[in-house]
């Protein structure tokens, strides 16, 4: 739940942007001031819902709080690492850690980041999912091994005597993951492992089977507009074996093994400056967090409408007041 606190800031950020209610700014005065005369810069990383949060939290300390917000272009290492090393960026509102966990809890032991709260409350999904259709009509078809022993349901349209798992894109760290499980699995005499070629790619198939309410076995992780927008039924696969999914991660690691995928944590991470000279914003962040499922909604707009990052922000920040007012 996003903010339910800090009406008064925020409901200036929603009058600015609807020009509904000027009467608002004149509690100006009244809402939390910024705290600090240094320029926030907030790194807008290069995934969706990371992009949108940098957008929708620039519009509040902006406007509500009176700071000098500024949006920088940012991604999980250079981001961390700047921030460790010359306090700047201010602020990643989406900082998965997993990647950075040693550097990043030297940097907080060190007193160079701080920890302002969760991103994501629920933490990040990643794994197999099939469309609910599916399940409803197949109820039985509830693990991993369960879908696995119908690839004559998930048929590959080029092997129709086989089935078809829709891979991670080429490239990415879950490329890895995914084919290691398919060889744990023992799915390769009965299933074909098909990489999409692209993120788009994989985003198409998917859209085009739930449209054609078609079964489809497929890789994806949250939040996403993908999962905001289609009701897709995670399987499961087991509890995590961190040390399996380390193996299953690394290409000279053998044998591949059976794990789930681990939820990765999505902060918001700041320069320590900032909860010093600006309490009030760190108190800020403190209380923004959202669900999974809330973020992946919130991308379902940007992704309908072909909008970017800001204006996918100001959507939410119009049409979800009585998530953060």
């Amino acid at each position: 739940m996003i903010l339910k606190s800090g009406g008064a800031a925020a409901a200036m950020a929603v009058a600015l942007l609807s020009l509904t209610a000027p009467a608002a700014f004149a509690q100006e005065n009244e809402a939390a001031s910024c705290g600090t005369d240094r320029t926030i810069d907030i790194a807008e990383m290069t995934w969706p819902s990371a992009a949108a949060l940098a957008h929708i939290h620039a519009t509040i300390l902006g406007v509500g709080y009176g700071c000098d917000v500024a949006i920088v272009a940012g991604d999980t290492v250079p981001t961390s690492t700047s921030m460790l090393t010359r306090g700047t960026p201010a602020v990643a509102p989406e900082l998965w850690t997993s990647s950075i966990e040693e550097q990043w809890n030297k940097g907080i032991e060190a007193g160079e980041v701080v920890d302002l709260g969760d991103a994501i409350t629920d933490g990040t999904v990643e794994g197999w999912f099939i469309p609910r259709y599916v399940q409803e009509a197949h109820p039985e078809l509830v693990t991993a091994e369960d879908v696995i022993a119908r690839p004559d349901l998930f048929a590959d349209p080029e092997e129709p005597g086989k089935g078809r798992l829709y891979s991670c894109p080429p490239g990415w760290a879950c490329e890895l993951s995914t084919s290691a499980l398919y060889e744990a699995y023992g799915m390769q005499d009965k299933w074909i492992l098909f990489s999409p070629g692209s993120g788009g790619a994989l985003d198409a198939s998917i859209s085009r089977a739930f449209l054609r309410e078609e079964p489809i076995l497929f890789y994806y992780w949250g939040p996403t507009a993908i999962l905001g927008k289609f009701d897709a039924v995670q399987l499961d696969l087991g509890p995590v074996d961190t040390e399996v999914y380390a193996c299953n991660t690394d290409p000279a690691c053998e044998p591949a093994g059976k794990t789930a995928y681990p939820s990765s944590p999505a902060i918001i991470g700041a320069a320590a400056w900032l909860a010093t000279e600006a309490p009030a914003v760190a108190e800020y962040f403190s209380k923004v967090g959202l669900t999974n499922a809330q973020i992946s909604e919130l991308l379902v707009y940007g992704d309908e409408n072909m909008a970017d990052a800001a204006a996918t922000a100001e959507n939410f920040l119009k049409t979800k007041q009585e998530l953060w007012t």
